[in-house]
């Protein structure tokens, strides 16, 4: 019995995907809908090294976006950074857009330096930016120090969660984000030199679906990553914080999470019914898409509240396990008036005149 107990494990495959994480702070976060699929200490405050550079780049575009093709002239400020740079020289002409380059793909200190100066003419003025962004966006457990992550001197503190906001937001409404911190590489020229930026983020050459990657590292913040990623249209944010093994681990939960969870369209406002609810024709405006498991998914329910005001017949309520996860407005139908013919409107005239 126990040989024959051996050779049933040894047959049947393992499945290789699963939920190893070595991270100290970790979040899986759905890009769409914001849902949490798994967390790991996420609101435990820690440094983040070069994952500041995330906000260095919602920075720059918010405050910056309409002066990407902007030239900077390189000053002595760029000789006080250390540790990963792109190396520029004093007095070398560049612009915003490749700063943002090689911000993003070379991690370079100098950059974020330069994108400081660019965009707020001071370290201090733009990492009040920086905080203020943050508390715009709900990052209730982050504070910027410095625009770039090394933390011997200053030092950046953030949580799983809070940097899984940040890069939503990214990912949803800066389109640059995904264009630079997607590339594998980027040449261009200066004054003084070429430059040929390769994405020091492995992880974007080894697994097809990540979409953006982002590393940090100083010895006392050890290493982290953050990244998104497609499959189908389902699409994540991870962040593994303080993790020696984040490459290979991301790439294994990121296939456990596309192999359990699926986009699911719970409203179409293309096909959206309800019976014998309202007397006159009525629609919602937006269509709501989630990831669930096959279990969750068959466990959806919808109710209509009728509250009637203006134009507004009331909501729908999605629901899953007693939990309200969206709410949509159902509004009254409006009704398109069809523009009469120039001939129409000359009979209409001509009836009006004689009544």
């Amino acid at each position: 019995m126990k040989k024959l107990i051996i050779l049933l494990l040894v047959i049947i495959p393992f499945n290789t995907y699963a939920l190893t994480d070595s991270s100290k702070g970790s979040i899986v976060m759905d890009v769409d809908s914001g849902r949490i699929l798994y967390q790991k200490n996420s609101n435990t405050s820690m440094l983040i090294a070069s994952t500041t550079k995330l906000m260095t780049f919602l920075v720059a575009n918010k405050y910056a976006g309409d002066k990407l093709n902007s030239k900077i002239t390189v000053g002595e400020e760029v000789l006080k950074a250390y540790g990963t740079n792109m190396y520029l020289s004093i007095s070398e002409e560049i612009t915003l857009r490749d700063l943002l380059y090689g911000l993003m793909l070379r991690s370079g200190n100098d950059a974020s330096i330069e994108i400081a100066y660019l965009v707020a003419g001071s370290i201090d003025d733009f990492v009040s930016l920086m905080n203020l962004e943050a508390n715009n966006l709900g990052m209730l457990n982050t504070n910027f120090k410095n625009p770039h992550g090394l933390d011997e001197e200053t030092k950046n503190y953030s949580t799983a969660y809070d940097l899984a906001i940040l890069t939503r937001t990214l990912a949803l409404k800066y389109p640059l984000f995904t264009k630079i911190a997607g590339a594998k590489y980027y040449n261009f020229k200066t004054n003084l030199k070429s430059y040929a930026l390769i994405n020091r983020a492995k992880i974007i050459f080894d697994y097809k679906k990540i979409t953006t990657a982002k590393t940090g590292y100083t010895p006392l913040a050890g290493k982290s990553l953050i990244t998104t990623a497609n499959n189908n249209d389902l699409n994540l944010v991870m962040v593994s914080l303080n993790n020696p093994n984040h490459y290979e681990e991301q790439k294994n939960m990121y296939e456990y999470f596309f192999k359990t969870y699926k986009n699911y369209k719970l409203l179409d406002k293309n096909n959206f019914h309800i019976s014998n609810v309202f007397n006159s024709s009525y629609e919602i405006k937006n269509n709501f898409t989630y990831p669930l498991t096959k279990e969750e998914a068959k466990k959806v329910e919808t109710k209509v509240i009728i509250n009637k005001k203006d134009n507004i017949l009331g909501s729908i309520q999605v629901i899953l396990n007693d939990d309200v996860i969206h709410e949509e407005l159902i509004y009254k139908k409006e009704t398109k008036k069809t523009k009469k013919n120039i001939f129409e409107k000359i009979f209409t005239k001509i009836i009006n005149f004689f009544k």
